[in-house]
Formats: structure tokens, sequence, C-alpha cells
């Protein structure tokens, strides 16, 4: 039997899409683990997700630098989203896209430095939706915009909801025949009950997984544990690099040394 290869060897060996899954206020860990991955070279040349994923992956190819992202992430405070207003969710959602826009420097998913098919829920058609035009701030929004914490987006005359509602892990944007590095946040949303089939790693053909376990749970109510939850995701992502991938995976603790 052969030894399988290392993370590390088998996104060196050809270009990769990367996919960040939703996951609540995971968007942290996304960004340590990402930062971890430009550290080491390993650069995506396409990134989607959904949530989480799409707000991070969508910085990324809107121009933010991974300093800039930390940088924000790091003063972040409730007060710079939290705008409670009558509606379909408790926050209106105006100071999340006002913060959004004044961070990217590239405003048009077309005009994005690395393609990006961030995935949103249509609440008319009541199924998941791929945006691949328009706006990046936009789009973030829509994707993070989760059903009773925010009210839904409206982009082109439809209202959007939450990528993960039906697209836990972001891959509908993925294209066909892409190798996959999907970055799955183990942590589960409110609504979704423990033992959830969404809440699984996926298995596909030319798809590596990385789930690290055992880190902070972030919420609006407890932002201090953010920057703990990035430094420790990026640290185990680089430990997650010189491991065997196993059955197209790499699964660890962020707390083992």
């Amino acid at each position: 039997m052969s030894t399988p290869p290392t993370l590390r060897a088998w996104l060196q060996a050809e270009p990769f899409t990367l996919a960040m899954s939703s996951g609540f206020f995971g968007f942290y860990v996304h960004a340590g683990a990402l930062t971890s991955l430009a550290d080491a070279g390993l650069n995506p040349v396409a990134v989607t997700g959904s949530s989480a994923g799409a707000l991070v992956t969508g910085l990324y190819a809107g121009g933010v630098s991974l300093d800039a992202m930390r940088d924000r992430l790091g003063t972040l405070r409730r007060a710079d989203f939290w705008d409670p207003a009558p509606g379909a969710g408790l926050l209106l959602g105006r100071r999340f896209r006002a913060m959004l826009d004044a961070l990217l420097p590239v405003t048009e998913i077309e005009r994005a430095a690395v393609a990006w098919a961030p995935s949103v829920f249509d609440l008319r058609a009541r199924q998941t939706t791929v945006l691949r035009r328009g706006s990046i701030a936009g789009a973030i929004h829509a994707s993070c915009a989760l059903p009773v914490l925010f009210h839904p987006v409206r982009l082109g005359g439809r209202l959007y909801s939450d990528g993960g509602i039906a697209d836990r892990p972001g891959l509908a944007g993925v294209g066909d025949g892409a190798r996959v590095l999907y970055h799955h946040l183990a942590s589960r949303s409110p609504w979704r009950r423990a033992g959830s089939p969404s809440l699984r790693l996926p298995r596909r053909e030319g798809l590596a997984a990385v789930s690290i376990g055992a880190l902070p749970r972030v919420n609006p109510f407890a932002l201090d544990r953010g920057m703990v939850a990035f430094a420790m995701a990026a640290k185990a992502m680089r430990r997650a690099l010189d491991e065997p991938l196993r059955d197209g995976a790499v699964q660890l603790d962020a707390t083992a040394r």
C-alpha cells in the first residue's frame, strides 16, 4: 500500500480551489487557516464558501490583504455591526455592509483578483444560488445573513439569506473537475442540531478536507475569543500541512502539541 501524500505535497502538486464552510462566527478560524496557507506559499487559484467562509474568501478575492484582515478582526467590536431594527431578523445589516464597503479595494465579483463564487440562499426559490457577478460586499452580506440574526438581503430584485442554509460546506460554486481544499468548521450554527448530516465532512473526487477541533466558540457576545481562535487555527493549519491525507482528510485537535 502506498503512503498517502502530506497535505502540503497534495496542494503543491496542482492548482487548487479553496472552499470554506459556514459556521456562525467561525470567520476568525478561517482567516487563521488561510494566513498559514499563504505563509507557506500555497495560494488558491479560486475561492468559494458559505456565510463565514464567504466572508473570508470574499475579502481575500476582493484584494484585502491578510494583514489587513487580521487587523480588522482584531479590532472588531459588537457595536461595529450591531444595528437592531424591526423586520425578519434582529439586525438590519447596514453597519455590517458599511464595514465591508470600507474594507474592499475591489468592489465587483467580475474584477476580483481571484475567482470567487459564493453561495447564498434564494428565499423565493428556496434553494442555493451561486453568485458570479455583482457587488462583492453585497454578496458577502447576503451569504452571512444568518436567519433570526440578520434581515434578508435584496440583490437584483431577489431576497437572499445565509448561504449555509442549504450549502453548509460552501461547495456549490466549485468548478467541475477542480481540485478542492475544503476547510471545515467543526462547530455548528445555533439552529443546526448536533449530528446533522451537514456537519459531516463531504466526500468527493479531488477534495482534500481539513477540520480543526477544540477551538474557542465565538459569538457576538464573546468576540474576545476571536483572535485566540485565529491564532490556534493558524498554528493547527501549519501542523496540518505536514500530516498525511488519510481518506482525503486531515482532522486535528487545536489543543494538541
